[in-house]
């Protein structure tokens, strides 16, 4: 692998501009969180998804990256890092065999769902699914009222055909909904089910980015965040929530229009998604050829 030297300068640079792009949204999260006001659509950003905001917010060169100057030596206090003769950089021989193991499921993962054709015929019913025949007092999100009540929210869902694919999604549908699911994904079959039409298999690219960390860059996985940011507002302006009092207008998915709106959507981020996906591998890629050598 050849590797890019950094000078002083553009590495400290860089470091900057990430912390200050990520602190756009782990600021008010923190604020938010300080005052005890819930959000139902960006809690999920730092609460499903376990990437501590400080995390978040540090800058890591990635593997083919070598930090020049004499700054680059803080690194060091982290065990991650090496100093080489010519600067510092991440020292991939301390991956443990278990790390690499992850290494190689996320790989196989990414590239079995980038190789299938999208599918956006689910219309974002899994959030419906995850509400139908609930009694108010035990939905997800207690404090949001549903659009339409219940019982209208469940004949939406027994209008539609539920066609969820992604795992991670259908665990949490109520039991009266998992018997309408045209799929049964488990966390074994898992690389066998998710495709890049969905929107959560889409989301979690950032999660497998970080799962990798140090090791992904820290622009890459600022690039996953994002997605996964316009990707959640989506997830849930599709949902039966009325979510008007934070702003967000809904995705009417009971209606034609409102589901031919989310295919669009669903199909924007499908190509949003496949460069990420794809970068995520190559860093996977160089991950396992210098395990190897």
């Amino acid at each position: 692998m050849t590797a890019k030297h950094l000078p002083e300068r553009e590495w400290r640079a860089l470091a900057t501009a990430h912390r200050d792009r990520m602190r756009v949204w782990t600021e008010p999260h923190r604020a938010r969180k300080a005052r005890g006001e819930p959000h139902p659509v960006l809690d999920f950003l730092f609460t499903y998804y376990s990437h501590r905001p400080s995390l978040l917010e540090r800058w890591h060169p990635g593997p083919s990256r070598v930090l020049a100057g004499e700054a680059a030596r803080e690194f060091l206090r982290r065990e991650e890092y090496i100093a080489t003769g010519d600067g510092v950089r991440l020292d991939l021989t301390r991956l443990s065999a278990n790390r690499l193991g992850t290494v190689r499921f996320i790989r196989s993962l990414l590239r079995a769902t980038a190789d299938r054709p999208a599918r956006l015929n689910c219309f974002g019913l899994h959030e419906w699914a995850m509400v139908y025949r609930l009694p108010d007092d035990e939905v997800r999100h207690a404090g949001v009222p549903l659009r339409l009540g219940g019982a209208a929210t469940d004949d939406v869902v027994e209008s539609l055909d539920i066609r969820c694919s992604h795992y991670d999604a259908f665990r949490f549908f109520t039991e009266s909904a998992t018997r309408r699911n045209a799929l049964s994904p488990t966390r074994a079959t898992q690389r066998d089910h998710e495709q890049p039409g969905c929107l959560h298999a889409n989301m979690d690219i950032y999660k497998w980015a970080y799962k990798l960390y140090p090791y992904v860059p820290a622009e890459l996985v600022a690039d996953c965040f994002e997605l996964a940011a316009a990707i959640r507002e989506i997830d849930m302006r599709a949902s039966p929530y009325d979510l008007s009092d934070y702003g967000y207008q809904a995705i009417r998915i009971e209606t034609p229009d409102g589901r031919a709106e989310y295919v669009r959507t669903q199909a924007t981020f499908a190509r949003r998604a496949a460069p990420l996906r794809n970068r995520l591998v190559e860093v996977c890629d160089i991950l396992l050829a210098d395990s190897e050598l």
